[in-house]
C-alpha cells in the first residue's frame, strides 16, 4: 500500500484540482437548491485526502534517497519535453507544508466567508491554488514548472479579483497579473535559451550541463537575469513588489496563503535554479542586491502603512528579500529554512488579521484599539506570530535568522547588518500594529467586537500551537546546531536587535494622527515611505508615460502614413481611371500596345537598376 501511495504521488496536486473541477455545477449556479456549501466541503475533502496522502509518502521518503517520476510527453527528432517528479523529503515536506496550510486556510475560510453568495466559486479558486504550488514543489523539470507558475498567476489574478464589483479589486487585480507577467515573460525567454543550450529541461540534466558549461559572459548574463525575473514578480521584489501590496484588497482566506507559501513557491523555484545561477557572478550579485534593497526598503515602508494587511505585506517582500540574499550567497540551507518558519508564522498572523477584519469590519489601524481583553484567542494567535517571525528565542524564526547569521558572518559581514536591521524594523513595525490594535482605548468599531466563532479558532489555535512546536520539528528534521557550534555573540546580537524594536515600538508616541502624514516634522519622512518612495509614481511617468507615447507614435504611424499610402493609391486609381475613360479608342491593338510599352518601360527600369 505505501509503494502504491508513493508511486501515485503524482495524484497529490491533482486532489485540489479535482475538488475544483467536483464544485463546478455549484460554481456556475446549475446546483442552486442546496447552497453553495457543500462545494466548500468537497473541496475541504479532496485537500484532507491530498495532506494524508502526503504525509504517507513523506513518511516513506525520510532519510531514504530521491526517486524520479518520469512522464514523457513529446519525444521528436531532437525535442525530448518531459515531465519530472521528484519524490524526496525536501520536495514531500514542502508540498506537505502547502496542502497543511491550505487545509487550515479553507476551514478558515468557512467562517470569514461564510454569507458570502460566491462561496462555491471562492473554494474552486483555492482547490485551483492549492494544485499549482503543490505541483511546484514536486516538479523537476523546468518546462513544467514554468507551465505551474503561470497557472499560480492565473489563480492569483481571479483570487485578488474575486470582489469584481469593487474598482480597487479590479485595478489590483490587473497590477498583480500585469506585473507578473513582466517576470514570466523574461523568465520564458531564459527557458528557450537553456533549452537550447542544454538539450534538455529537467533539472537533473541541467546540473549536469553547468557543471562543465562554458558561457561566454554576456550569454551567462543574459540567461541568469532572464531566470531570475520570473522570482523577482512572484516573490514580490524591487521593482516587481508593487503587486502583493495592492493585492490584500482580496479576501483574506487567500491572503493566508499568498503571504505564506504563495510567494515562497517562486522562492523554491530560485532555490532549484541556483546551481545555474552559478555560471552567472552577475546574476548572484544581482540577487543580492536587489534582495538586499528589498528586505531594507520594504520593511520601513511596512512603518508607515495604516492598513493592517498592508502593513505586514511588506514584511512579507521583506523576508523574501532574505532569501534572494541566501540564493546569491549560495547558502540554500538558510533560504529553505527561513521559508519554512516564515510560512507558518505568516500564515497564523494573517489568520489574526482575518478575524479582526471580520470581527470590526475595519482593516484601519488609526480606528482600532482595546481588543485584548475582547479578542484573548485573536490577541495570543498574533502575539505567538509575531515572536515566532522576529528573532526571539526560541521560536522558528530565531533559529533561522540565525543560521544566516552564521553563514555571513565571515564571507559577508556587512549581511549579517541586513538581518539585523530587517530583525529590529519588523519588530519595530508588528510592536507598532499590536499597540494600535490591542491595546489603549477601545474606539467606536472596536468597543463590541466579540471572539471569534470555531471555524475560525480551530485553525488559528491549531497553528498557534504549531508555531510553538516549530522547534522541535526543526530538531526532529535536524536542522538546529550543535551547542559546541553555536555562535554566542550571533544569538545575542539577534535578540538584542529584536529586543532594541520592540522597545522603540512600545515608547514611541503613537498618535492616531501621528499615522495620517499630518505632523510638519515628519510629513516628508512619513509621506516618502507611506507611497512607497513614490515608486509607483516614478512608472506612471517613465514606463506607463513611454508605452502611452509609444502607442501614439504608432497611432499616428498607422493613420497618416500607413493609411495615407493606402488611400491615396485608391485616389490616384479613381482620377487615372476616370481620366482614362475619356481618352481609349475601343480598338484591341491599342490596348495590346499600351500593355507593350508599359512593359517594355519596366524591364527597362530593372535592368537600369540591375547594372
Amino acid at each position: 500500500m505505501i509503494q502504491f501511495l508513493l508511486q501515485n504521488s503524482w495524484w497529490i496536486p491533482c486532489y485540489g484540482v479535482l475538488g475544483a473541477l467536483l464544485t463546478l455545477p455549484w460554481t456556475i449556479g446549475i446546483v442552486r437548491r442546496t447552497g453553495p456549501r457543500p462545494a466548500a466541503y468537497i473541496n475541504l475533502l479532496m485537500t484532507v485526502l491530498a495532506f494524508i496522502h502526503g504525509t504517507t509518502v513523506f513518511r516513506s521518503t525520510w532519510n531514504q534517497p530521491p526517486q524520479a517520476l518520469v512522464f514523457h510527453w513529446l519525444q521528436t527528432v531532437d525535442l525530448d519535453l518531459t515531465f519530472v517528479l521528484d519524490i524526496s523529503a525536501v520536495s514531500v515536506g514542502a508540498m506537505e507544508l502547502v496542502t497543511g496550510l491550505s487545509l487550515l486556510a479553507q476551514l478558515f475560510a468557512l467562517g470569514y466567508m461564510e454569507k458570502d453568495w460566491a462561496l462555491a466559486r471562492f473554494f474552486a479558486l483555492m482547490g485551483f491554488f492549492e494544485g499549482a504550488m503543490s505541483g511546484l514543489a514536486l516538479s523537476n523539470s523546468l518546462l513544467l514548472t514554468y507551465g505551474l507558475l503561470e497557472l499560480l498567476t492565473l489563480s492569483t489574478y481571479l483570487l485578488v479579483g474575486f470582489w469584481y464589483a469593487q474598482p480597487l479589486v479590479v485595478t489590483a487585480a490587473r497590477d498583480a497579473f500585469l506585473t507578473k507577467r513582466v517576470g514570466d515573460i523574461l523568465l520564458l525567454m531564459g527557458v528557450v535559451a537553456l533549452s537550447t543550450l542544454s538539450g534538455s529541461l529537467s533539472f537533473p540534466d541541467l546540473y549536469e550541463w553547468a557543471e562543465t558549461a562554458t558561457l561566454s559572459p554576456l550569454t551567462a548574463t543574459l540567461l541568469g537575469l532572464a531566470l531570475i525575473a520570473g522570482p523577482t514578480g512572484k516573490c514580490a521584489q524591487f521593482p516587481l513588489h508593487l503587486w502583493l501590496d495592492e493585492a490584500m484588497e482580496g479576501p483574506n482566506p487567500a491572503s493566508i496563503l499568498r503571504n505564506s507559501v504563495v510567494v515562497a513557491c517562486g522562492a523554491y523555484v530560485l532555490i532549484k535554479l541556483q546551481p545555474i545561477l552559478n555560471l552567472s557572478p552577475v546574476a548572484l550579485t544581482t540577487l543580492i542586491v536587489i534582495g538586499s534593497m528589498t528586505a531594507i526598503g520594504a520593511s520601513l515602508v511596512a512603518l508607515a502603512q495604516i492598513d493592517i494587511k498592508r502593513a505586514l505585506s511588506h514584511s512579507t517582500s521583506a523576508y523574501l528579500g532574505l532569501v534572494f540574499v541566501a540564493v546569491g550567497t549560495q547558502w540554500t540551507g538558510f533560504a529553505l529554512m527561513l521559508l519554512f518558519a516564515h510560512a507558518v508564522t505568516k500564515a497564523l498572523m494573517f489568520m489574526s488579521v482575518g478575524a479582526i477584519i471580520t470581527t470590526t469590519q475595519n482593516q484601519d489601524l488609526t480606528e482600532m484599539g482595546g481588543l485584548w481583553s475582547r479578542m484573548p484567542v485573536t490577541t495570543t494567535a498574533f502575539v505567538v506570530a509575531s515572536a515566532g517571525l522576529v528573532g526571539i528565542l526560541p521560536l522558528g524564526g530565531f533559529w533561522a535568522l540565525r543560521l544566516g547569521m552564521d553563514d555571513f558572518w565571515t564571507d559577508a559581514p556587512w549581511l549579517v547588518g541586513v538581518v539585523l536591521v530587517v530583525n529590529a524594523l519588523t519588530a519595530l513595525n508588528l510592536t507598532r500594529v499590536f499597540r494600535l490594535v490591542f491595546l489603549g482605548a477601545p474606539q467606536p468599531k472596536t468597543r463590541r467586537a466579540p471572539e471569534v466563532g470555531w471555524a475560525m479558532a480551530v485553525p488559528m489555535v491549531s497553528l498557534t500551537i504549531v508555531t510553538l512546536l516549530t522547534p522541535l520539528m526543526m530538531q526532529r528534521l535536524s536542522l538546529l546546531p550543535d551547542w559546541e557550534y553555536f555562535n554566542h555573540t550571533a544569538a545575542f546580537l539577534l535578540v538584542l536587535s529584536g529586543i532594541i524594536g520592540c522597545l522603540v515600538g512600545a515608547t514611541v508616541y503613537l498618535h492616531k494622527a501621528w499615522s495620517r502624514s499630518v505632523h510638519l516634522p515628519w510629513r516628508m519622512l512619513q509621506d516618502l515611505l507611506s507611497y512607497d518612495f513614490y515608486i509607483e509614481r516614478l512608472y506612471e511617468i517613465s514606463v506607463v508615460n513611454g508605452v502611452v507615447l509609444l502607442a501614439r507614435f504608432s497611432n499616428w504611424c498607422d493613420r497618416y502614413i500607413v493609411d495615407g499610402m493606402v488611400n491615396f493609391l485608391g485616389i490616384a486609381s479613381i482620377f487615372s481611371g476616370e481620366s482614362l475613360k475619356y481618352s481609349i479608342t475601343g480598338q484591341s491593338q491599342a490596348y495590346l500596345l499600351t500593355i507593350m510599352v508599359a512593359v517594355s518601360l519596366l524591364g527597362g527600369v530593372l535592368v537600369w537598376f540591375a547594372w
